[in-house]
């Protein structure tokens, strides 16, 4: 499954060698929620393998949009069974904060420019 979420890095780990042939990076971003700032998320991604390195270029606070794939694996352990959903990672492209928008001013309302009342109105109904 193919998602993208935009977002301010907040916090970046460096890569994890787990084992010779597994490598694992984790970083956070901040959406920003429209209705109520004060309720912002904040999402963990993961990157793996040789993905770990998209994170290189990208400094903290810096707007970027991360496209992944949500992934969910099911672990047992001595009959105890659990689930795990991991966000994983595979492109990330930084992000231009939007200009506040700069145009011609909307002229002043004024009621003498509103339109006389015909007289007669002929509706058909």
């Amino acid at each position: 499954m193919n998602y993208e979420v935009t977002g301010k890095l907040i916090y970046k780990e460096a890569t994890q060698k787990i084992s010779d042939r597994f490598q694992k990076r984790e970083f956070v971003i901040e959406v920003e929620n429209e209705k109520n700032p004060q309720w912002n998320d904040f999402v963990k991604v993961q990157l793996i393998q040789d993905r770990c390195d998209l994170l290189e270029n990208v400094q903290l606070n810096e707007n970027i949009k991360v496209y992944f794939n949500l992934r969910g694996r099911k672990w047992e352990n001595n009959g105890q069974v659990s689930y795990f959903t991991n966000l994983e990672g595979w492109r990330i492209e930084k992000v231009q904060a939007e200009a506040p928008m700069m145009g011609t001013p909307v002229p002043e309302y004024k009621v003498e420019d509103i339109p006389p009342m015909p007289e007669a109105d002929d509706l058909p109904f």
